[in-house]
């Protein structure tokens, strides 16, 4: 998986103290992006998702966070990552400059295990003209928090 830097140990990315893998590359180029040295797909470095897995069960913080970049641009790679996430019972959010319409739309096998192990999605691009730093886990106002694990 296309990595391009893992943070043990953010309050910002989702509840509690999380571990987040920062994928790279992504196709949105967000004006205002906070993290524009991610869309280049072949920035970072290429990270194994068993390596990455033993980083997270180090961390031993419960929650884990994809970000990126745009983890969908790797979706086989992203549905292990959150597949063996689950398997070491950790809370798993995913963000995603993509509609959660859209990725169902995209009839991609990996993209629907994703969107069935994740718990949750934060999805939708950063609009500059939206930004609100007053909301908890996302940038724009139009970016929505989805629940999708319901147990």
């Amino acid at each position: 998986m296309r990595v391009l830097s893992v943070i043990e140990d953010s309050v910002v990315d989702g509840p509690g103290i999380r571990t987040v893998v920062f994928t790279a590359g992504c196709p949105h180029h967000c004006r205002g992006c906070h993290n524009p040295e991610s869309w280049n797909p072949a920035g970072g470095e290429e990270v194994s998702v068993e390596t990455l897995l033993e980083q997270i069960q180090v961390s031993g913080w419960d929650g884990v966070t994809v970000s990126g970049g745009e983890p969908f641009m790797q979706p086989k790679e992203l549905a292990a990552l959150v597949r063996g996430c689950k398997r070491l019972a950790k809370n798993v959010w995913v963000y995603t400059g993509y509609t959660l319409e859209l990725l169902e739309q995209m009839n991609d096998e990996h993209v629907t295990d994703v969107l069935n192990q994740a718990d949750v999605l934060v999805d939708g691009k950063f609009i500059e003209s939206l930004k609100d730093r007053s909301l908890r886990f996302r940038g724009s106002r139009n970016q929505r928090i989805i629940f999708l694990n319901k147990v």
